[in-house]
């Protein structure tokens, strides 16, 4: 994609804008026609309602006059599958895998390779309700089992750059849970679930109307719900497994001029992990499946979050402010480095969102300020002596104090059949850094190369404009095209700055920015609903650790692909669904991270091609049947390209069986074919290693509601 700097892309936005505002001065204004019966698809032949999603826009806005990527798991689907990792979940959406480590382990790829490291996590937008699930230079590449996914009302993917609105971290796309509503969960419930390696998971959900004027009638106008799982699970491998609780509580109030929805979400995970297995294809050995070379390991992680949403609607538009504030903390064994250092995060926050929307005749703007407060500590210490270079002992003990100052706009103009957005967004992080040890390394005078440096205190701020672009064209009232020009970026993450290594005491980096052009097509019918999109996406300031094991940002990398979805409501009883994306993700300079030249080389595990394909049966009113396929192509082990994984297809089967009003059973079989596959591969310290894959397993589980 040309250009690939921001200066270049601002001006292309700058000319496209005013050409788009000439035509717009000479259009006749007339208002845009919008399809609001979209198929669900997922809900089989369920009554159709209208496909609102909110991650686009970060307010309600409808498919088919979206001009982005954004496509949702509803929970109806949640409840099929019945899943004990989120992984399974949004293998339903296009472009999209969630390597799954082990237990409640995983790594993202949002139209991008699996992300590692610091960048495994900064490179996606992860929120509960728009609001950013840790802090944004504090991410951790699992956080997504912070999220009460299991009972959220769906989860939204926002594919491709989304920093005018969400600001750093939106760089490959957006994963956003949408949590349950007290007014619409008016079904009380208990649940138990059972299934292989001693999985026992127990949930509920309570629902309440609040008083009205009469005090023996409930009101409509509040509403409170309560929903919580607790789930065992003592893992395939040995000496492995998991307890989790997660607890979501609800509040919402309509009034007479502000409405508010009050969200507190907490979840605990402590965890027994097993680390990769070791040797080519040794996840086909049946001894080394189920062996465990790190019984040390474990993740213990703790997170809580309350945020409270007051909105109003005017007279020609809304205003909503949302305060929140979050605390995470986490200690974990580091089981993939050989010295196995333990490390303790934890971070606290609070911020602001707030959206001022404005709408007349042909026009609407949308306008915001966002602020974000966190004060983190990270310490990393090692029991025992590994090298003179890698000592036990303290590694690093730091504070840091950051803040996310963040404006954007984006205007609107609707006229004819044509939809015109241009937005932008001006952000400024600071990091405010503490070293609490010594400055320099962790080792003894004598050693000339330690493996742990620690600057000195310092603070470092950087400041980014994000523009955006977008042209739908609606050809009729099923169908639309569109184009979208946009670019994400991310400020360094913390570790990247002050967790050094290697004598290296300054971590020089510039903010990393993907800029993105995505043509698109949606089709939606009563029957069928089908998007196509076509991107290129280039980044630049790529942060990497290059082979001298010093922190830099001058990576270079290209993305493209094609990514189909539908959805097709075959016949009342029968219904489909499907993604599949086909891409390219490369290397575009020669970086150190090799011994050889690897321009042009395929990033490592960046698959080529990936999807799902479900077929559903109603067989009665009462029973339903859904088998389902996922795939996962090949790809490049090393940024050399000398090692390579083959990829995996998966079958399950989910069957629903509605026994009465009150009691419902459901039933998954994962891996139907009992296959031998890796979650995910790699190759590190010149052997191959993998995250198993699970094997066939069974799961019951029963409903009862009133």
């Amino acid at each position: 994609m040309s250009p690939t700097s921001a200066t270049k892309l601002s001006a292309l936005l700058m000319c496209s804008s005013i050409f788009a505002l000439n035509s717009v001065a000479s259009a006749i204004a007339a208002p845009v026609q919008e399809n609001t019966q979209l198929s669900s698809g997922e809900q089989s032949s369920e009554s159709l309602v209208e496909r609102i999603l909110v991650t686009a826009n970060r307010a309600p806005s409808n498919q088919l006059s979206t001009a982005a990527s954004v496509d949702a798991v509803d929970q109806a689907t949640l409840e099929l599958i019945g899943h004990q990792h989120v992984n399974q979940a949004l293998s339903r959406i296009a472009g999209t895998w969630i390597s799954r480590g082990n237990g409640q382990e995983h790594l993202s790829a949002v139209r991008s390779p699996v992300l590692t490291g610091a960048g495994g996590c900064g490179a996606f937008f992860m929120a509960l309700d728009g609001i950013s699930l840790r802090a944004p230079g504090f991410c951790n590449a699992n956080q997504l089992f912070d999220a009460n996914t299991e009972q959220a009302q769906r989860i939204e993917v926002l594919r491709g750059p989304a920093s005018t609105l969400y600001g750093s971290n939106a760089v490959h796309g957006v994963i956003n849970v949408i949590s349950p509503s007290a007014f619409t969960e008016q079904a009380n419930y208990l649940g138990l679930r059972v299934g292989r390696d001693d999985h026992v998971k127990a949930s509920f959900g309570y629902t309440t109307y609040g008083s009205g004027e009469d005090k023996n009638e409930p009101s409509e106008q509040s509403a409170f719900g309560l929903f919580g799982n607790i789930t065992q699970n003592n893992g395939f491998q040995s000496d492995s497994g998991y307890d989790q609780q997660k607890i979501t509580a609800v509040y919402e109030f309509n009034g007479d001029l502000w409405s508010n929805k009050t969200l507190v979400d907490i979840a605990n995970l402590n965890q027994e992990t097993a680390g990769f297995v070791q040797g080519f294809e040794a996840f086909k050995n049946p001894v080394l499946r189920k062996s465990n070379p790190n019984p040390e390991a474990f993740r213990d992680a703790k997170s809580a979050r309350i945020q409270s949403r007051f909105s109003r609607d005017t007279e020609q538009g809304s205003f909503s402010v949302t305060p929140y504030a979050r605390w995470n903390d986490m200690a974990f064994l580091q089981h993939f480095l050989p010295w196995k250092a333990l490390e303790e995060n934890s971070h606290s926050s609070i911020g602001l969102q707030s959206q001022y929307r404005f709408s007349k005749d042909i026009v609407s703007i949308t306008s915001g300020v966002d602020f974000d407060l966190s004060n983190a500590n990270l310490r990393e210490t090692q029991d025992n002596d590994f090298s003179p270079s890698i000592p036990s002992g303290e590694h690093y003990d730091y504070d840091v104090i950051a803040t996310s100052a963040a404006a954007y706009v984006q205007a609107q103009w609707d006229f004819s059949r044509w939809q015109m957005s241009i937005g932008g967004r001006l952000e400024n992080v600071n990091y405010d850094y503490d070293n609490m040890l010594n400055d320099g390394n962790a080792c003894d005078s004598t050693v000339s190369l330690c493996r742990f440096t620690r600057p000195a205190d310092q603070e470092i701020s950087f400041t980014v404009f994000s523009p955006s672009l977008s042209l739908l064209y609606l050809l009729s009232d099923e169908q639309s095209l569109y184009a979208r020009l946009s670019q994400g970026y991310r400020a360094p993450q913390a570790t990247e700055l002050f967790r050094l290594q290697n004598n290296q005491t300054v971590a020089d980096l510039s903010e990393e920015k993907l800029d993105a052009l995505e043509l698109g097509y949606r089709f939606v019918s009563k029957e069928l609903t089908l998007s196509a999109a076509v991107f290129w996406q280039e980044k630049s300031n790529f942060i990497f650790q290059d082979s001298n094991r010093q922190n830099v940002s001058n990576g270079e990398t290209s993305h493209k692909g094609i990514e189909l979805s539908l959805n097709y409501d075959i016949s009342d009883t029968v219904y489909a669904s499907a993604n599949m994306t086909f891409a390219e993700h490369e290397y575009t300079k020669a970086l150190t991270l090799a011994r050889s030249d690897i321009a042009g080389n395929e990033i490592d595990t960046a698959p080529r091609s990936l999807g799902s394909v479900q077929i559903a049966w109603e067989l009665s009113a009462d029973i339903l049947a859904e088998l389902s396929l996922q795939h996962l192509g090949n790809y490049f082990l090393d940024p050399a390209n000398t090692a390579e994984y083959d990829g995996h297809n998966l079958i399950d089967l989910n069957v629903r069986y509605h026994y009465s009003d009150a009691v419902t059973f459901n039933a998954n079989i994962y891996n139907l074919t009992d296959e031998d596959y890796a979650e995910r591969a790699d190759f590190g310290f010149g052997n191959y290693r993998y995250f198993v894959g699970q094997p066939q397993r069974i799961f019951f589980s029963a409903i009862w509601s009133w």
